[in-house]
């Protein structure tokens, strides 16, 4: 009888683990879900603005359903779009990148790389995320440059270790960018700086949310800062949320809009719209876009 028992239970747990495999594998990293936020950073009196926040496609040439969903964004009409990173997971990705955002490039556009805009991405195992030194590996080389001229050639603006004025919505935004932190590319101290006195708001970028990082960006005194990379920790307990989020920032950050401490800056990131392509799962974390309103403060 006892045997009956443990074998039936083993029965229903592998079934049970089975069935969740299925449907991260096969439903919920292919439900692209759009996150509306409303962010309280713009002076008072002014009109809204509206960004489309976009990171981590990790784009291969066959994901036809994920590239004609991101394309589908332009009906939302936004002021300005922003990608922070790891658009690519292949070196053939390049054309399905550009099939997803060319409606959005007729749209003023900001962006800043991932280390998957410039290496593919390799098998490794899933556990070794939790570990803090993990050692990063480098996988096949990326078409890097292709990708920049497409979307610089479309007018968008590249913000790795860079800072510019971007006119959006009638606005002038005082933005600046770093390289992934995440790979050690970031040169935060090449941009840094207070935030301009004469642009009606002020945004920073980077792929990699690392806490020094953000840090210096929000004693600047930008009031929005972007950022990707965790996949919202991808595969995520009900309930609790993110396991890890791959660098420095806590798992209650993994995701959404947070007021950044100690300060008096918001920071939004984007839990992504791709995978890993040897993980390709998501669990309670479906991929996502984000809308964000700035509204007056």
């Amino acid at each position: 009888m006892r045997k009956r028992t443990l074998f039936r239970l083993a029965t229903a747990t592998v079934a049970t683990g089975a069935a969740a495999l299925a449907y991260a594998s096969l439903v919920e990293r292919n439900m692209f879900t759009l996150r509306r936020f409303d962010v309280p950073v713009l002076p008072t009196g002014t009109e809204p603005l509206r960004v489309l926040h976009l990171s981590d496609l990790h784009m291969t040439p066959n994901q036809v359903r994920k590239q004609q969903w991101v394309a589908s964004l332009a009906a939302l009409d936004p002021d300005l779009v922003v990608v922070t990173g790891d658009n690519m997971a292949h070196p053939g990705a390049v054309p399905g990148v550009l099939r997803a955002l060319q409606p959005l490039l007729d749209y003023p556009g900001a962006f800043v790389f991932g280390s998957n805009d410039y290496t593919g991405p390799v098998w490794k195992n899933p556990f070794s995320y939790f570990l803090p030194d993990r050692e990063y590996t480098d996988g096949v080389e990326l078409p890097t440059e292709d990708l920049r001229d497409v979307l610089t050639g479309a007018g968008w603006v590249d913000l790795n270790n860079r800072r510019t004025t971007v006119k959006a919505g009638g606005r002038a935004i005082d933005m600046a960018g770093v390289d992934d932190p995440h790979v050690e590319r970031d040169d935060y101290a090449s941009v840094a700086g207070p935030v301009s006195s004469t642009a009606d708001l002020s945004i920073a970028l980077t792929h990699s949310p690392e806490p020094a990082l953000l840090d210096e960006m929000a004693a600047d005194g930008f009031g929005l800062l972007l950022a990707g990379h965790t996949h919202g920790g991808q595969v995520c307990v009900p309930g609790v949320g993110a396991l890890v989020t791959n660098c420095g920032l806590p798992r209650s950050m993994a995701k959404g809009l947070h007021r950044w401490p100690g300060s008096d800056s918001w920071l939004h990131v984007s839990a992504g719209l791709g995978t890993h392509p040897t993980a390709p799962v998501r669990f309670a974390c479906p991929p996502e876009a984000s809308l964000l309103t700035l509204i007056p403060s």
